[in-house]
């Protein structure tokens, strides 16, 4: 017969009592009583504890650890919020207006006095000075996700990409908006290649489209007839075609809305009567084959596979058998078996990175496919887990051959790179956290930079050079040759700096640590501040951002939106800064709960426009950015700033004082020989 005890066992809810991250206590059986339950009388818990029948006892030590874990957390939180407090906390700054917008703006860019909003439907252009909507195209079905604006002098070109991976090309000339081609549209959207990455050359001679379609990737390249598109735009041809009806995109009205910042600007006109030439395309690359045994039956053969002396290093022409292969990853495996962690070879998505370079000493080219100077003539490009950067040249055209003119093999796998904006200078971060700085433009590596153990490379922006004069950032007028500087955000959120200069070493220096004790202050974005000298944006996943001095480093100020707004996703913001204006946008999200009044019903979607200048403590660095070089030449501690005629004065000028020292040196020497000899001959004469 079962006791009662034994009755009520199994009627038991623990994990009513249990929590995440609460242990139950192992049950013990010693004290429990064998006596009827009638005939057992409960003590006082305060005074015999541990001679309570269970489920009682196991519930005390449960509360007694529940007490204990809370008590934890109660002073972790609130040594935190002393500690917050204890800190010196930035000034932090409103926008200085608010653009209210009627849909999600997905995406930002800035060209000239242009900001360009891509949305649900389309684009919107709107003025960057006083945030007034310009012009409206709204007719896909689908959003805009990103949106590429470059300037091209008088005119710009705008290439959005959707939802579906379309990339359309629109240009922009004296307040015209001109539609140009849909560069991977197709009817049957099963085979549609959806664009995954786009590049515009600097200028706008080239574009690159990086496509991915039925299990395969590729890269197309166009060269853009810019100046046909000017003089098509300055001497417009309409053309029609009556037995097809084209249905013309117009430019739609503004939403009713009461907003005051969104008066109706309209100084952009649609003109879909006019039609531009096509972009060329040149060229259509494919992923490196994967290195398998060779197929030839001598070396003879190999050399004879290989014309000239261009694309060597890139592993396809070898001798090398498979047996070979084979016996190669056993003794691998077999040396560095405990170092390896085991995982599945799965095939990684083949993903690449592409820039377009100016002629350069350093790219192996024949003297005939060099273009202009200030064009393009090398596209440059890595794909995911390769080791190997290629170059390719763009004077060609479909029909010929695709072989890379030059290759840069790499002792680990490229995992980011990143290009200058004046295309002078080149950052390969590899797998293994090493750094190779290149100057494209003179020829020759900077250095080579290891980050610090167990950092990884996972984004690089390169920084304008700058010099600290004054107790302040300032840029040298003129251009510094050989100057790196760039900041490289770690994997671990850690914030790194790398400089190097001509021939010296480069050195690194840590900005922002790990935030060990504070995930909640991570850094998930940066970006550089091209109008403040040495200056960073850092976006913070708990939604803050922050303006840091890379010279200190320090952090100078923060910005926000005003209340209830905030950054809904922190870790991959909306953001947009001006290379050229004191300008910085910034989307901000209301929250999703928020009470149904008339005044939250008004309140849209909202991007806040930032004016560097018009906050105390960045006006006079936005205003004065710049220093004259005659400031600079009595500046010992930044001689690179001096321009090159001024650094060789200097070192020749070194050089001849180490002469004229080692000339004295040589007479006093002299002088002590011929004493010695007088010595000598006066011991011999004794």
């Amino acid at each position: 017969m079962a006791t009662p005890l034994a009755s009520r066992a199994p009627k038991l809810r623990l994990p009513l009592l249990t929590q995440k991250g609460l242990e139950v206590p192992p049950p013990t059986e010693k004290d429990w009583s064998k006596d009827d339950e009638r005939e057992y009388v409960f003590k006082d818990p305060d005074q015999q504890r541990h001679s309570l029948p269970q489920p009682y006892r196991m519930i005390n030590k449960l509360v007694d650890l529940l007490f204990d874990r809370s008590w934890e957390i109660i002073e972790e939180r609130n040594r935190l919020r002393e500690a917050k407090l204890s800190r010196i906390q930035p000034t932090i700054y409103p926008p200085v207006f608010q653009s209210k917008l009627g849909n999600v703006p997905n995406c930002m860019a800035i060209s000239q006095d242009y900001v360009f909003i891509g949305g649900a439907k389309g684009f919107s252009i709107y003025n960057l000075f006083n945030a007034k909507r310009m012009c409206v195209w709204d007719k896909l079905k689908v959003g805009v996700t990103s949106i590429w604006a470059e300037d091209l002098g008088n005119d710009i070109l705008i290439a959005p990409v959707d939802e579906m991976g379309v990339v359309r090309l629109f240009y922009i000339y004296k307040d015209s908006l001109f539609f140009i081609k849909t560069i991977n549209e197709v009817e049957d959207t099963n085979k549609q290649t959806p664009c995954v990455k786009m590049e515009i050359s600097q200028g706008g001679d080239f574009a690159a489209f990086l496509l991915q379609g039925a299990g395969d990737t590729w890269l197309d390249v166009y060269r853009l007839p810019k100046e046909s598109w000017l003089k098509e735009v300055e001497h417009p041809q309409v053309t029609t075609n009556p037995k097809k009806k084209v249905r013309q995109p117009q430019l739609n009205t503004l939403d009713s809305m009461s907003l005051d910042n969104l008066e109706m600007d309209i100084s952009i006109g649609l003109k879909a009567d006019v039609r531009l030439s096509a972009p060329l395309p040149i060229v259509k690359i494919k992923p490196p084959r994967p290195i398998t045994g060779t197929t030839f039956k001598s070396p003879l053969e190999v050399f004879a596979k290989v014309e000239g002396c261009f694309g060597l290093g890139s592993g396809q022409n070898h001798f090398i058998k498979e047996s070979q292969w084979e016996q190669q990853a056993a003794a691998f495996q077999a040396m560095y078996r405990k170092f390896l962690d085991g995982g599945s070879e799965d095939e990684l998505v083949s993903m690449a990175t592409f820039y377009f370079l100016l002629p350069s000493c350093l790219i192996m080219m024949p003297a005939e496919l060099k273009g202009p100077s200030g064009v393009p003539c090398v596209l440059g490009m890595h794909w995911t887990g390769r080791h190997n950067f290629f170059f390719y040249s763009l004077n060609r055209t479909l029909r010929d051959k695709v072989e890379p003119e030059s290759v840069w093999p790499c002792a680990a796998p490229i995992a980011q790179s990143q290009l200058s904006s004046c295309g002078s200078y080149l950052v390969l971060a590899c797998e293994d956290g090493v750094l190779t700085l290149w100057d494209l433009a003179k020829g020759f590596p900077l250095g080579v930079v290891a980050l610090p153990e167990g950092c990884f490379c996972q984004s690089i922006h390169f920084l304008k050079y700058f010099v600290v004069h004054g107790g302040r950032n300032v840029y040298p007028e003129g251009s510094a040759t050989s100057q790196v500087t760039c900041v490289v955000l770690c994997t671990d959120a850690s914030l790194h700096l790398v400089a190097a200069s001509g021939t010296q070493e480069p050195t690194t220096c840590t900005l922002v640590e790990r935030p060990a004790r504070h995930p909640e202050e991570a850094v998930c974005a940066v970006a550089p501040v091209p109008p403040l000298p040495g200056m960073v944006l850092v976006f913070s996943e708990n939604g803050s951002v922050h303006l840091l001095d890379v010279a200190g480093p320090q952090t100078v100020c923060a910005f926000a939106p005003p209340r209830p707004f905030h950054l809904a996703a922190p870790w991959k913001p909306v953001f947009v800064v001006s290379a050229h204006h004191p300008y910085f946008l910034l989307r901000g999200d209301r929250p999703n709960r928020m009470e149904a009044t008339d005044e939250a019903k008004d309140i849209s979607k909202s991007v806040f426009y930032f004016h560097f200048a018009a906050y105390p403590l960045l006006e006079d660095i936005a205003r004065n950015s710049s220093v004259p070089q005659a400031d600079l030449l009595d500046t010992v501690a930044f001689p690179q700033a001096l321009p090159l005629e001024e650094k060789c004065e200097r070192f020749l000028q070194k050089r001849f004082q180490k002469l004229e020292h080692q000339v004295k040196e040589q007479e006093h020497w002299t002088r002590l020989r011929r004493y010695s000899l007088l010595l000598q001959r006066e011991n011999v004469k004794k």
